[in-house]
């Protein structure tokens, strides 16, 4: 007897949906959101402003203590802008753990970010298969290995049938996608790349249950003129740019080669070109930035200069640092970050989380991971959370869904919370512990 065990991932913020908004107005409890009106009110405002064109090189400090919510609401406005809005998102300690300088791996980030519409008219052959014949030949190292040398293959639409012939690289698409007689395909003309688009709802099959996507027969003539939208960032292009103009090169050859200025402005002004002709749009993205105050006086003075750009994102930086040392400097500023910059950027402050807020969100969070518990156990994990922190009350779920397993339970119970809250202390009882046996630790 076999079984199939279904593994989901539950990250930190799975449950965020969007900011909450309904009919402009901020609810307290939408879309995985709960609490912070302000901040979130002030953050859908940010999300008008960028669909309208009028953030573009702007950027947003999202400033509060730890733990009240200043990434979720990163994750929130790019849930709301949408699927094909680039959101990139880093650590400011990252751009000092690659073999590349501090100012490329911003710039990568950045031009990750920006997003490039583009539409491609392609000649294509489009079609249902109707037959195919695919004629082997010894392998010319090996006689007893037969290889595909050219294909046949007869396709129909609702108004026209034609008969194709191939050479050995259509034919090993076939073979590799395993593509047979009654499946609609389509073939780009200029490179000969196959697509398989589905089986014929034409073609009646002997299964009941076929693991196959259906599609209608195509209308029309075989070979015609199709539109094709793809979005790609700067960053995927400049890498194009600098393999030798090949899509292929995004997929094979190394990843960490700095790229030139030469490459950049080049595929700044090709996106430019295709811009004015129409055939490609930008799409500003967001770039947020964590432990901003990580970054140092290098790397400020970089992006300082970065939003002043005609292709820059909306970047997004996030603090829990009050006055702090501007990291490459003896200064304090608030933040650690220089005053210069600190100047330009939109503040949106978050507030910590009171215990309705918190009752709210270890709900949300409980559905999320599937955890049942009992009225009792639920008020201890919320008190825990009001008396240590949120964070340490949603990292506790996790072992208290295995304690209640191992105790042949389905629904928590307070001994279960207490348990895992024995076996994983918070810091405040971490911070105890090394006073009581100050001496033993190693300084």
């Amino acid at each position: 007897m076999s079984s199939t065990i279904r593994f989901e991932r539950v990250g930190a913020h799975t449950h965020i949906r969007g900011l909450g908004v309904v009919d402009g107005k901020v609810q307290f409890n939408a879309q995985g959101m709960v609490g912070q009106v302000k901040a979130r009110e002030a953050a859908y405002i940010v999300v008008q402003m960028i669909r309208k064109g009028l953030m573009a090189g702007r950027a947003i400090l999202l400033a509060g203590p730890p733990g009240t919510g200043k990434t979720a609401i990163a994750v929130a406005i790019a849930r709301e802008l949408g699927r094909d809005v680039p959101f990139i998102s880093m650590s400011g300690s990252e751009i000092y753990s690659t073999e590349l300088k501090k100012t490329e791996v911003l710039m990568r980030a950045i031009r990750k970010a920006i997003g490039v519409k583009i539409r491609d008219m392609r000649e294509v052959i489009e079609g249902e298969i109707k037959k195919m014949e695919i004629k082997m030949s010894p392998h010319p190292y090996n006689p007893y290995q037969q290889v595909p040398q050219e294909i046949k293959l007869t396709l129909v639409t609702t108004e026209e049938e034609r008969t194709f012939t191939a050479g050995t690289s259509v034919a090993l698409s076939f073979i590799q996608q395993g593509i047979k007689e009654g499946d609609v395909i389509m073939i780009d003309r200029e490179t000969a790349k196959v697509v398989k688009l589905g089986r014929s709802k034409e073609v009646p099959s002997p299964y009941e249950i076929e693991g196959e996507t259906i599609v209608e027969r195509p209308r029309g003539p075989i070979i015609k003129e199709k539109e094709f939208v793809y979005v790609m960032t700067l960053h995927d292009l400049d890498l194009r740019e600098a393999r030798g103009g090949s899509i292929f090169g995004l997929f094979f050859g190394r990843g960490e080669e700095e790229i030139s200025s030469e490459t950049r402005k080049s595929v700044d002004e090709w996106v430019r070109k295709m811009v004015d002709d129409g055939t490609a749009e930008i799409i500003p993205g967001v770039l947020f930035i964590d432990e901003v105050h990580m970054l140092d006086i290098e790397a400020y003075a970089f992006l300082n200069r970065a939003l002043e750009s005609e292709m820059a994102p909306i970047i997004i930086f996030a603090s829990n640092r009050g006055i702090a040392q501007i990291r490459g400097t003896e200064l304090e500023s608030p933040h650690g970050i220089p005053m210069d910059l600190l100047d330009r950027l939109l503040i949106i402050p978050t507030d910590p989380y009171n215990k309705e807020e918190m009752r709210e969100i270890i709900k949300i969070r409980m559905k999320e991971e599937k955890l049942e518990m009992d009225e009792d156990a639920f008020e201890y994990l919320l008190d825990l959370a009001v008396r240590n922190s949120l964070r340490y009350a949603i990292m506790l779920m996790g072992p208290i869904k295995e304690i209640t397993l191992k105790n042949r339970r389905v629904k928590a119970t307070l001994e279960d919370v207490k348990e895992a809250s024995k076996l994983f202390i918070d810091y405040k009882t971490s911070s105890e512990i090394l006073k009581d046996y100050e001496k033993l630790f190693l300084k």
